[in-house]
């Protein structure tokens, strides 16, 4: 993994724990349990990261969803 991808990653968590009021840790393990770390945010980084913040977040908050690691 690059130094962008992994930059990218710590800014989704970062931003993510803001938006579910959650804490880092928690969102990481969220999204490493769920497969959607390393199965989703980083082999699609090339397309995520040209994405807005606002859409990115909410992309990101429905896939959690979908995964069943945020309620409904």
């Amino acid at each position: 993994m690059d130094k962008n991808t992994l930059e990218f990653m710590t800014y989704c968590i970062s931003r993510l724990a803001q938006r579910l009021n959650l804490s880092q840790n928690e969102v990481y393990d969220r999204l490493n349990r769920s497969g959607i770390l390393y199965d989703y945010i980083v082999p699609s980084y090339d397309v995520l990261h040209t994405f807005s913040s606002c859409y990115l977040m909410d992309d990101l908050t429905d896939y959690m969803k979908e995964k069943g690691v945020l309620p409904q």
